[in-house]
């Protein structure tokens, strides 16, 4: 993403801050199909456009069955219900019809990838970007009110393959009653304060911090943000390239992963960090049971979901050193994508593009939106924007580092899990190391 979206993120936040008052990727997060799927952009011999993707005073005609596998499974049978419902107002003869995904997303799709039976409508796992035209359909064409966010990073040979879902930053989310209670009266702007506040808290019996440590994807914020936070550098996952041994105890992979482990000798996570409970662990923070999380804005309104006021939840960055550095990281979520074999590719790309337009989705998510210049409705992003926090765009990740990463099976969140846990966390990164090392000759790099 260019400055000027940088600097259109920061005008929105500035507004937000005066009106006051929604699982993946980060950057450096089936069933058969019936029906016709129209033909977009043409024009009948009446001079009717017959299947138009979203174009306002046009005569949809598409129909179709549209299959979208999603992680959000707390969402169908509630808000993807009345999508479905405005949805079929523009479009009344299009089904669809949401699949959950009940394990792992990433190895979900690959597997379905492999077999060959993807649905119409998904999100991207992490494969190289020379992948993506084997397996979904270019997105182009599709018409949007202003320009997307992030569109080099699901891009290959020109054209366009993914869509972000919204866009995140990541920080302490936070019951402020229960900071309140421990005698917290401001947020931590070094890290020895943020342990002191741990430290009130715990001594308050309240769990300082939810990690959901053995589900792992949770840690993500960990091992992909605060890295190159810590480095100062966007770039520096893709440094790894040029590294041997990208793991080591002084870098920003050793530092973050410290933070973590320190937190978990203090007794500051769950008291048994084996048997979490995703789920759970929201309607823990929003009563108090727990006080914080380290994840991106996008959990604000779950927790909200599930009984907090939103008056009483916080946001703030992660102080991750003494030095009063007040960084943080600006990334896209999820992106969607359509199988490129969909028997109903365009009523699939109708869905996708009332999806980005129309459904709110970003709002009700706690997401920045995909489109330039759209306002957030998180009054949560204004009290983080409030601490002057500087912004690090997330950049696109490079294929070789890919590459390397899966044929040497780098698992950054499952190597924090070792690391935490670990006697001697040095040998868990000479492990890796040597992984990585062996997979990148391998490879010829």
């Amino acid at each position: 993403m260019k400055k000027s979206v940088l600097l259109t993120f920061l005008m929105v936040f500035a507004l937000s801050a005066i009106l006051a008052g929604c699982g993946g990727n980060n950057g450096n997060s089936k069933a058969g199909n019936t029906g016709n799927t129209g033909n977009s952009g043409t024009t009948n011999a009446a001079g009717e456009n017959s299947g138009d993707t979203g174009g306002e005073g046009t005569t949809e005609k598409l129909s179709g069955k549209v299959t979208f596998l999603t992680n959000r499974t707390d969402m169908i049978g509630k808000e993807y219900d009345e999508y479905v419902k405005r949805f079929n107002e523009k479009y009344p003869d299009i089904k669809i019809e949401f699949e959950a995904s009940q394990t792992d997303y990433n190895q979900q799709i690959k597997v379905r990838m492999a077999s060959g039976e993807l649905p119409d409508l998904m999100f991207i796992p992490d494969i190289p970007n020379s992948d993506l035209p084997k397996y979904f359909a270019p997105l182009d064409d599709l018409q949007f009110s202003s320009e997307l966010t992030f569109k080099d990073f699901k891009s290959f040979d020109g054209k366009l393959y993914g869509i972000t879902t919204g866009n995140s930053t990541s920080g302490i989310v936070y019951n402020k009653k229960a900071f309140a209670d421990a005698g917290i009266t401001e947020v931590p702007k070094t890290w020895d304060e943020f342990l002191a506040a741990c430290e009130k808290l715990k001594q308050n019996g309240v769990i300082p911090l939810s990690s959901n440590f053995k589900d792992k994807w949770p840690l993500g914020s960990w091992v992909y943000d605060m890295p190159r936070i810590i480095e100062n550098s966007q770039d520096f996952p893709n440094e790894r390239i040029n590294m041997d041994a990208p793991f080591s105890m002084d870098n920003g992979y050793g530092k973050a992963m410290m933070l973590l482990r320190t937190l978990s000798e203090n007794g500051y996570l769950e008291k048994d960090i084996n048997s979490t409970n995703w789920e759970q662990s929201k309607k823990d923070i929003a009563s108090g049971k727990m006080a914080m999380y380290f994840l991106g804005n996008w959990v604000i309104n779950q927790v909200i979901g599930v009984g907090a006021e939103s008056d009483n939840i916080g946001f703030f960055p992660l102080p991750y050193d003494n030095s009063g550095s007040n960084r943080a990281p600006f990334n896209p979520d999820f992106f969607y994508a359509v199988n490129k074999d969909s028997k109903n590719l365009e009523a699939t790309k109708a869905f996708l593009t009332w999806m980005i337009e129309e459904s709110g989705y970003e709002d009700f998510a706690g997401f920045i939106s995909p489109l330039k210049g759209r306002e957030s409705k998180l009054s949560q992003l204004a009290e983080f924007q409030a601490t002057g926090v500087e912004m690090q765009e997330g950049v696109a990740d490079d294929p070789k580092v890919i590459e390397i990463s899966n044929k040497a099976q780098i698992d950054l969140p499952a190597i924090a899990q070792e690391f935490v846990l670990a006697k001697d966390p040095q040998s868990v990164f000479d492990k890796w190391n040597k992984a990585w090392n062996k997979a990148k000759k391998e490879l010829g790099y």
